[in-house]
């Protein structure tokens, strides 16, 4: 009962003004006992006529110094160090002042009445001290000993990590009352803290907790607290878990703690991007800040544009004009830059346009004068331009090259086209529509009148972007499955998407005009292992709660994915995660020639005939598990 009624006032609070009243009526009860402990319980002995108000004036001094330090204001179940050192400053200050006092009024006025025996003083303050510490105590283990006690079941939890982050996590977990969470343990990779007790839990060496530990004490969960833990040892722990079937969170760093701390909201479940097993890529931000002014970003409200759009605002350029065709997208991008709006202040454009709209495109270049265009407006799924190959073309080649054409008009510093390794021995429309604006944009650095750089960057699949396999897995796995995977065998390359904003941002800022970078995105991943492992991450078994289908190749997908084709080799750069890709140059003269005929198949041909005029422009281009494949066999 006393259980029930705690935890349905659990979100309530005692006043603190109570609190100050009961710290008072405590004080006021220890001097008394401080005078009978002096006069050593003899009550004869006290003299009374003045008791009174000797007690008023501690008492009062004690009330200044409590409110001085508000030493009333912490919340009595969640008392700790914290608090206690408010209490001892205010009884210590209180103590000091008392004797200050009495010393200097020492004859000064009727001694009988203020005179107050200093050995009274100090055993009140240690009985003060130690009543109003007790009493908070007392509280705290009361209200902890009644959930400890219930008969609700309770989750065995460890936390890996003993050290500061890791003791926060563990304060954080137990003075939630409605977790239910039974703190086993602490696990740490230090020896010399295995085997010691850090607040009142025992620490455990990783090899006894994950081996023993889980089986006897039934652990259903691990929450690593760890902050500075690297990607490769943190993938180890996560690997050993989920082969042992336990849940595995995390504690987000701290500079993501709301106003310094943390709370039971923000410790998660893992993330995929936690199994990629490879070091997160980290980037020189002075390259880029150097050369940040006034920006274009098209297709700005998708996975890639928001997250540049956002990146680039912390680079205070003077200018921003976020432009997409997609309505709901960019007022939602509007809305989530709001905040960093105000921390940055840079002026910023939101503009509703198609790359393929030349009158739209025009005034905004027109208006603005952009030193820099990042261009990563695209269809990029592959099955629907499979089907579609007429918006490939519209969106993917003639829309890229219309925003570079404007670029070269108006003096555009730099051009920066966001790529894919889908554009690599292109197998499907949608990466041969990349390659051609790839071939474009690199065949204008070839004029000599042109001053624009114009850059590409490619890499490989984008995790959470609009459109691949996490989201989809997620939606899958929440709905019960199945799962689909297209091949066993399957494999991408994976980085996450603010790493890739980030090399897109470096790579302009270090390209001079021609180049390709490709980036070191670690191994390929087979795709059926990120279904698994994602399966294991919602704490699911594989074949008993949720099942893998395998639906086989769409149109148009291959197997691998590849970053350079066979005549490409790479040149290194200052960073060693960024490679430049030498490519076989092209004539801007044939490339025009080889346009105009595509735009003549776009304007009265069918898709075969589009689709002929892209295979013309990329050699490599042979046609996979689609349609289009009888055009490489010349039928």
């Amino acid at each position: 009962m006393l259980r029930r009624i705690l935890q349905r006032y659990s979100d309530r609070f005692v006043s603190k003004w109570l609190i100050l009243l009961i710290d008072i009526c405590l004080t006021l009860i220890t001097f008394y006992f401080a005078k009978l402990i002096r006069h050593n319980f003899a009550i004869s002995e006290i003299d009374w006529k003045y008791f009174g108000v000797k007690m008023f004036v501690v008492t009062s001094v004690y009330i200044l110094y409590f409110i001085v330090f508000r030493s009333f204001s912490g919340i009595i179940r969640h008392t700790n160090i914290s608090d206690t050192v408010r209490i001892f400053k205010a009884s210590t200050m209180a103590l000091l002042t008392l004797v200050v006092a009495l010393l200097m009024l020492n004859y000064t006025f009727d001694h009988r009445i203020f005179l107050i025996s200093f050995s009274v003083l100090l055993i009140h303050y240690f009985i003060t001290l130690f009543m109003l510490v007790s009493l908070r105590l007392m509280v705290k283990a009361l209200y902890y000993s009644v959930f400890e006690s219930s008969p609700v079941a309770k989750k065995n939890v460890l936390i890996y990590g003993a050290g500061r982050s890791g003791m926060i996590t563990y304060n954080t977990l137990i003075q939630d009352a409605h977790l239910n969470y039974n703190i086993i343990g602490f696990i740490d990779d230090n020896a010399t803290k295995i085997g010691k007790m850090v607040g009142g839990v025992k620490v455990y060496a990783p090899e006894e907790a994950l081996n023993n530990l889980v089986r006897e004490k039934k652990i259903e969960e691990v929450i690593i607290s760890i902050q500075n833990i690297n990607s490769k040892r943190k993938s180890e722990i996560i690997d050993q878990c989920m082969a042992l079937e336990i849940t595995v969170k995390t504690v987000p760093p701290i500079h993501r703690w709301i106003n310094g701390e943390l709370s039971t909201g923000q410790i998660k479940m893992v993330n995929i991007e936690d199994l990629l097993n490879r070091e997160p890529i980290v980037l020189d931000t002075k390259n880029i800040i150097s050369q940040i002014r006034g920006k274009v970003v098209t297709g700005a409200a998708g996975s890639i544009g928001s997250e540049i759009s956002r990146q680039v605002m912390a680079y205070q350029p003077s200018k921003i004009i976020l432009l997409d065709q997609a309505e709901t997208p960019l007022y939602d991008l509007e809305h989530n830059l709001s905040l960093l709006r105000q921390q940055h202040s840079p002026i910023i454009k939101f503009v509703m346009a198609d790359v393929q709209n030349e009158l739209s495109l025009r005034r905004v270049f027109m208006e603005h004068k952009p030193d820099f265009v990042f261009h990563a407006a695209a269809y990029k799924h592959v099955p629907l331009m499979e089907n579609n190959p007429f918006e490939a073309v519209r969106v993917n080649i003639l829309g890229t090259k219309l925003l570079a054409d404007l670029s070269v008009e108006f003096g555009v510093s730099k051009f920066i086209m966001v790529s894919t390794d889908k554009a690599v021995n292109p197998t499907n429309v949608m990466g041969a529509s990349k390659r051609v604006a790839e071939i474009y944009t690199q065949s204008l650095n070839t004029l000599p009148q042109v001053s624009t750089s114009f850059i590409t960057t490619r890499f490989g699949n984008v995790l959470g972007s609009n459109g691949s396999v996490i989201p989809l897995f997620k939606k899958q796995i929440e709905k019960g499955g199945p799962v689909t995977v297209t091949h066993p065998e399957i494999t991408r390359y994976f980085m996450t998407i603010p790493e890739a904003c980030q090399l897109v941002l470096e790579a302009g800022a270090m390209g001079n005009g021609g180049e390709i970078f490709i980036f070191d995105m670690g191994e390929s991943v087979r795709i059926i292992d990120v279904a698994k492992n994602m399966i294991k991450l919602y704490g699911l078994k594989l074949g008993k709660d949720i099942q893998i289908e395998i639906t086989g190749l769409r149109p148009g997908e291959k197997l691998y994915e590849e970053l350079l084709n066979m005549k490409e080799n790479t040149i290194p750069t200052h960073h060693p995660k960024i490679m430049i890709a030498k490519v076989v140059p092209h004539s801007y003269a044939e490339i025009c020639d080889a346009l105009n005929e595509l735009q003549k198949a776009y304007a009265s041909g069918t898709d075969l005939d589009l689709v002929s005029g892209i295979k013309q422009m990329v050699k490599e281009y042979l046609s996979n598990n689609s349609v289009y494949q009888i055009l490489d066999h010349g039928e």
